[in-house]
């Protein structure tokens, strides 16, 4: 038996990824602000569970909350692989640094960075007591590798979580254990948050008119096909080096 656990299920690629692997027969549980009912005649379909926790991520007690409620499922269940995808993120505020304030730079920080470092700390103990394999999969940015005129929160926070996903990677080798992480890049896809992008001022995000052109071109690809991508990793983990980024545009 095996589940994931993925954040941002609610739409975009959490909802694809959700999707491809309750069709292959692996219980999903999501975790987002809002509920995708599609989901739960998804898994009917395929005789396997959605399970659903409402949860905002930039709110870190109620996160830690949650994410412990479950991980201690595993404990009492015989699982043969457990997939906890953080997948879920913001690229907001989108503007020149000095003009963040310090509401939106904490509620970033926690979505994108504090959050994926509880869950994985929960889920790591919970792998390493019942000598469960755990696949770690970080979902980044190219924005990660490079300076982007407005996304400077962004940026760093992707660079934090690819550097703290290859330190987890580093210490899970050296402990032997079960565990494996993987950092997943989807380039530009068809999403809420590139609409977004998309709407921003010049003045705030000096990129805007090449993201426009993206969509306007037909360059933004679909969460399907992005999803599938990564179901195909996940499915021969064996496979999977510990540590390693996965890029879609050297895939694809």
């Amino acid at each position: 038996m095996k589940y994931a656990v993925i954040t941002g299920t609610s739409k975009g690629l959490g909802a694809s990824i959700a999707v491809l692997l309750l069709k292959q027969g692996v219980h999903v549980i999501g975790v987002s602000r809002n509920k995708d009912k599609k989901l739960e005649k998804v898994a009917q379909e395929n005789n396997v569970t959605y399970q659903h926790y409402t949860c905002d991520l930039a709110n870190v007690e109620k996160m830690d909350k949650i994410f412990s409620i479950i991980a201690s499922q595993f404990i009492r269940k015989k699982i043969s692989m457990i997939y906890l995808i953080h997948n879920a993120g913001t690229v907001n505020p989108i503007n020149t640094a000095e003009n963040y304030i310090p509401e939106a730079i904490t509620s970033h920080v926690h979505v994108n960075l504090i959050a994926p470092m509880i869950a994985s700390s929960l889920f790591l103990n919970v792998a390493k007591t019942s000598n469960t394999p755990l696949i770690n999969v970080f979902v980044t940015s190219g924005a990660a590798n490079r300076s982007v005129y407005g996304w400077s929160a962004y940026s760093a926070t992707k660079a934090g979580i690819n550097r703290y996903a290859k330190t987890i990677a580093l210490e899970q080798d050296m402990l032997e254990t079960n565990s494996k992480v993987m950092i997943f890049d989807p380039s530009i896809m068809d999403t809420e948050m590139q609409t977004e992008i998309r709407s921003s001022s010049k003045e705030a995000f000096q990129d805007v008119e090449q993201f426009q052109q993206y969509k306007q071109e037909n360059k933004l690809r679909s969460t399907n096909t992005v999803a599938k991508v990564l179901i195909d990793i996940l499915l021969a983990p064996e496979r999977i080096e510990n540590g390693g980024y996965y890029s879609v545009k050297d895939i694809l």
